[in-house]
């Protein structure tokens, strides 16, 4: 099962960061990933967390093509993994980097209290199916 938990978690952290980079940082010109500097700093800053997160994404996927080969692939806990990473790399942007560090904020010059709460909100909402999934797993195997 760990190496299922650790495929899932590593995917969701990456898919989580890529989807950020690509909507937030990219398409939308919100926000890079560290604002406390020139716009080129940004860039580079928004290409390093990108570099990260590919890396951790297709290790994710290596892992993941090794368990079907072996045959121990567990969706359950897969997914499971997979949401709690992302939401918890959500949590993590949103409460430390947005409000603590204050590396960036989603959104400037706009009143971020909407953006803040649905921004947290979701990551919860993914960290609890998460979860709950792990945890109907846990109790499968017990029973």
């Amino acid at each position: 099962m760990k190496n299922n938990v650790l495929s899932g978690a590593l995917l969701g952290l990456g898919l989580a960061t890529t989807l950020d980079e690509v909507v937030f940082h990219q398409l939308l010109h919100w926000h890079h990933f560290y604002d406390k500097s020139t716009p080129a700093v940004g860039l580079v800053s928004d290409g390093i967390l990108h570099a990260a997160s590919f890396f951790a994404a297709v290790a994710a996927l290596f892992l993941l093509a090794s368990l079907r080969r072996q045959g121990t692939f567990q969706a359950r806990p897969w997914w499971g993994a997979l949401l709690v990473a992302a939401g918890a790399f959500q949590l993590y942007d949103g409460t430390v980097q947005h409000k603590l560090m204050r590396l960036h904020q989603i959104r400037y010059g706009v009143d971020l209290t909407a953006y803040d709460w649905s921004w947290n909100i979701v990551a919860v909402l993914l960290i609890v199916a998460g979860t709950v999934l792990l945890a109907r797993f846990r109790r499968a195997v017990v029973a």
